[in-house]
């Protein structure tokens, strides 16, 4: 979906689909280079990351293997309360491989926190980790991001795998969705 079909839903582009394109080549390169002579095994958390992860992947040279997770932090409300299940898990054994987290955006970083002390507990040789979005100020925790795409303000984020509602991910760009589509 392009951004001229959102009418007033869409409040700015931050980022347009030339600059994601452009700057996911740049990701793969730099990913490329860091598992010469490895396959490292790229981890999708779904559902945010599948355009990401699919796009980053298409763009490397590196052989590689993918596979998916589905995880949920719930709590009260839009609170998250560090309580993580696994809705989907890996299909792959992933004891000595290269495991590469591919996310669409790292806010608060509890739950991906979690997921990563659960993959570190499976004895992988290596995790690191790669995010389109990294929401400048947001994070509680302290999360080690190897490959990051833009660093972009802790605001309502829309477009390329981020939703709200389950909405708007197809958005071909990032950009903030204007509040009175989510009562803001």
């Amino acid at each position: 979906m392009k951004a001229d079909v959102m009418g007033d839903a869409l409040e700015t582009v931050l980022v347009t689909a030339d600059q994601i394109d452009q700057r996911l080549t740049e990701m793969a390169a730099e990913i490329d280079a860091a598992y010469v002579g490895k396959e490292p095994l790229l981890v999708g958390v779904l559902r945010g990351a599948a355009m990401v992860m699919s796009n980053l992947a298409l763009k490397m040279e590196s052989s590689l293997a993918m596979d998916w997770m589905a995880v949920s932090s719930y709590g009260s409300g839009t609170k998250s309360s560090g309580v993580v299940r696994i809705l989907k898990d890996l299909d792959t054994d992933i004891a000595g491989r290269d495991v590469l987290i591919v996310e669409d955006v790292i806010d608060s970083g509890l739950t991906l926190s979690w997921l990563i002390s659960n993959l570190e507990s499976r004895k992988p040789a290596s995790i690191r980790l790669a995010t389109l979005v990294r929401k400048v100020g947001a994070a509680n925790v302290d999360i080690s991001v190897d490959f990051v795409g833009f660093d972009l303000p802790n605001e309502f984020l829309v477009g390329y795998g981020l939703d709200y509602a389950e909405h708007y991910r197809n958005l071909d760009c990032i950009g903030t969705l204007a509040p009175h589509v989510y009562g803001g």
